[in-house]
């Protein structure tokens, strides 16, 4: 049993916007950024504070027995009232945060849990799960009135690894352990959970598992769903645990039930997860294309190949250019392979001769033992940890600067990414009477299909920005609808997407989801407004 927990930090978080509140570009690198956007703002919004806002007393106190556990603070309270979509840094920008949850909680445990849902129910309070925050669909936020009053349910004083099996590499592990943290306890036994996100670094287990994360694996184990065992969810009707086992024919998964609930029928509150042996063996390199369309024909022969490589990402020209990969106006295929047991130079090669094959030009050099291949593998990744913050301090002057992401059948791939963004650069055009970027790369691929990842870079409407990012993603809906592609690969439904997603299920799942949420959950508390009414 592990005696650490998430480790507390001098750093701070930032409550507006994304990661660290010392990462963020200055004044004179976002005006820097905004010079490449023309229409954007002269100047960049000033850095929101806390103690600008008006903060309600809360509507509700908390009685003896919780009180412990409960903050009322104005900076925690707002800290916790939205995610860290585009929209969610705008809003705060303009100091218009939405509904501010009247109390954030902390239970220490599943015991704290279930009598904070009990006191919840009984005075018709809201409770929001929250992991790290970084929801970027609106999944964490609370809209509307129909409750006296909302609670951030903050897990992550539930962070340890509480037992670990060596010899079938598995762990129990309590959902409010943040990715760093998580890694950090099961480092000593030699094994890694190696589920990283983005946001590895801002969110926690129970949140990859309650919005079906999907973690840095290209093929094979791409979401958290393959690498669950067993999960304990607490929901006002009781909780749930399941069996550990390897697997299981025994009717419909209980586990399936709760994986992408998002809170809204319980709160997951530890899990049984597969482990593996932390790799040794790695190597990558970059293949360049001047013809995109090749360059997916690659993809997908390197998909449907029995490689599984660890990377597998696919940079159009824009998106290429963006994070340095390449300069020339070539399409870059990102690979890596990686393994505990031994060499991986050979399986790396071959996806190099596949992608050759199609097209592709190696390069520089491979690289062995984690090196990156080469300059467009290091420049890439170093673009995808900073890339979020950059977007905040587009933000700040005024730009619309977010992306989406999807998948569909490889049948269907060509035509959609065209569409996309063809249809949502023109919107914006006609818009804001600017141009716009629109990229695209993928991000995870599979032998049936892809999962396209957009990024939408355009000069905004000043003070109406959520409008004009609402607008374009409207558009950009009714393209993946119409292409027959998910409205979320990986990054859930939330509030943003339900309307797309009421329209993606078939109707009987439906019936059979709302009976699910009135029989664990009826008096309607937990996220509401969340996958059903």
């Amino acid at each position: 049993m592990s005696g650490t927990t998430n480790r507390p930090t001098s750093r701070t978080r930032s409550w507006w916007g994304w990661g660290w509140a010392d990462a963020h570009p200055d004044d004179a690198e976002c005006v820097a950024m905004g010079a490449l956007l023309p229409g954007t703002l002269a100047r960049p919004l000033p850095v929101p504070r806390v103690h600008d806002l008006h903060v309600d007393a809360p509507a509700v106190q908390p009685p003896a027995s919780l009180a412990h556990l409960v903050d009322a603070d104005p900076g925690q309270r707002v800290a916790h009232a939205m995610g860290k979509a585009y929209r969610d840094v705008v809003r705060a920008l303009r100091g218009r945060p939405g509904r501010i949850p009247d109390l954030v909680a902390r239970p220490a445990d599943e015991r704290d849990v279930a009598d904070l849902l009990d006191w919840a129910g009984e005075r018709r309070i809201a409770v929001v799960p929250y992991g790290g925050g970084s929801s970027v669909t609106g999944g964490v936020e609370y809209r509307g009135d129909a409750h006296r009053a909302v609670l951030s349910l903050d897990l992550t004083a539930m962070g340890r690894v509480l037992e670990v099996d060596t010899a079938g590499r598995a762990a129990r592990i309590q959902a409010g352990t943040l990715g760093p943290s998580l890694e950090d306890q099961l480092r000593p036994h030699g094994l890694t959970l190696r589920h990283f996100p983005q946001s590895f670094e801002f969110s926690t287990l129970g949140g990859w598992l309650a919005t079906r994360a999907g973690g840095h694996y290209a093929t094979g184990r791409t979401h958290i769903d393959d690498f669950v065992q067993s999960l304990r969810v607490v929901s006002p009707a009781g909780t749930s645990a399941s069996w550990r086992l390897p697997a299981s024919g025994a009717g419909p998964s209980p586990d399936r039930l709760f994986l992408g609930s998002e809170g809204a029928l319980g709160v997951i509150t530890e899990a049984w997860v597969r482990l593996q042996a932390r790799p040794v063996h790695k190597a990558s390199a970059a293949l360049a294309f001047t013809d995109f369309q090749a360059a997916l024909r690659a993809v997908r022969a390197v998909a449907q190949s029995d490689l599984l490589p660890a990377n597998c990402r696919l940079l159009d020209a824009g998106e290429a250019a963006l994070s340095g990969a390449a300069s020339d106006g070539c399409a870059v295929l990102v690979l890596g392979f990686e393994s505990a047991d031994g060499p991986v130079d050979a399986r790396l090669e071959q996806a190099v001769a596949l992608a050759r094959s199609h097209g592709g030009r190696r390069s520089g050099s491979a690289a062995p033992d984690g090196a990156p291949g080469d300059a467009a593998v290091g420049a890439w990744r170093a673009a995808f940890l900073r890339m979020p913050y950059l977007r905040d301090g587009l933000a700040r002057m005024g730009a619309v600067a977010e992306t989406f992401e999807t998948a569909a059948t490889w049948d269907r791939i060509p035509g959609l990414i065209e569409a996309v963004r063809s249809e949502v650069g023109a919107a914006a055009l006609k818009a804001s009477g600017y141009p716009a970027t629109v990229n695209c790369r993928l991000t995870h691929v599979y032998p049936d299909g892809a999962a396209p990842y957009f990024t939408v870079l355009a000069a905004g409407r000043p003070g109406d920005e959520v409008a004009f990012w609402d607008d374009l993603k409207a558009v950009a809906n009714e393209v993946l609808h119409r292409h027959r592609a998910t409205i979320t690969h990986h990054h859930a439904v939330g509030r943003d997407h339900r309307p797309a997603y009421d329209l993606q299920r078939p109707d009987p799942f439906a019936l059979a989801l709302r009976a699910a949420k009135g029989a664990l959950d009826p008096r309607g508390i937990l996220n509401p407004g969340v996958l059903v009414d």
